[in-house]
């Protein structure tokens, strides 16, 4: 069913994601709550990709991804002002799932939408030639990216064993840097795992300002 629409261009691949409604209209499990808004941004010309894993309900409402306190943490971790992170020459985003999944009963976020992976991932990376940095926000999008570009990941590996590894990335092609997300709710993480700020995110800021220049 994800073959009805096969473009190969970048543009119409893009224009055929944004109408995309597969996980309302022919979902793999129960259908998206409301109506689809898929929301990405997406340059041929993007050095860095933020490979996250899906809009939250502000970015469903406004159609900006990363438009809350996320977001504001994640441009700290990158060193990136809002207009150079907005930026789709210099920063795509391509969440795992393109729509906001709804809620599940603590009010915490579902699970991006399997339909889009399926139906879009690999043929937007395979569109994207100039990709050199791929930031990898959280374990749905580390089981996706790590294993298409060579790194296999254990069933047992979590996300805090994924970051606590990201030397090990360092010779992939393109560069792939695992992150959990910036959700404040990880702050307790954050805390706990000094290293994350002391010896990851130099890194990170100096290859984005590196590709971003």
């Amino acid at each position: 069913m994800f073959d009805e629409e096969a473009p190969t261009g970048l543009e119409a691949i893009v224009a055929a994601a944004a109408r995309c409604r597969l996980c309302r209209d022919q979902p793999l499990k129960a259908p998206l709550p409301h109506e689809p808004r898929p929301i990405f941004r997406i340059s041929a010309e993007a050095p860095v990709v933020i490979a996250s894993q899906a809009p939250g309900h502000r970015a469903h409402v406004s159609g900006v991804p990363f438009d809350d306190p996320s977001g504001v943490r994640l441009r700290d971790w990158m060193g990136l002002t809002p207009a150079r992170f907005y930026d789709a020459s210099r920063v795509a985003i391509v969440p795992m799932g393109f729509c906001f999944p709804g809620h599940d009963a603590q009010k915490g976020d579902l699970p991006p939408r399997p339909e889009c992976r399926l139906a879009w991932h690999d043929r937007i990376f395979a569109a994207l030639p100039r990709v050199e940095l791929i930031l990898v926000i959280g374990l749905y999008a580390m089981r996706y990216h790590l294993p298409r570009l060579g790194v296999p990941v254990p069933a047992t590996a979590g996300m805090t064993d994924l970051v606590a590894g990201w030397r090990r990335f360092a010779d992939t092609r393109p560069r792939l840097i695992p992150l959990p997300h910036p959700s404040w709710r990880n702050s307790a993480w954050l805390a706990r795992n000094p290293w994350f700020a002391e010896e990851l995110l130099p890194t990170l800021r100096s290859e984005v300002a590196r590709l971003t220049a």
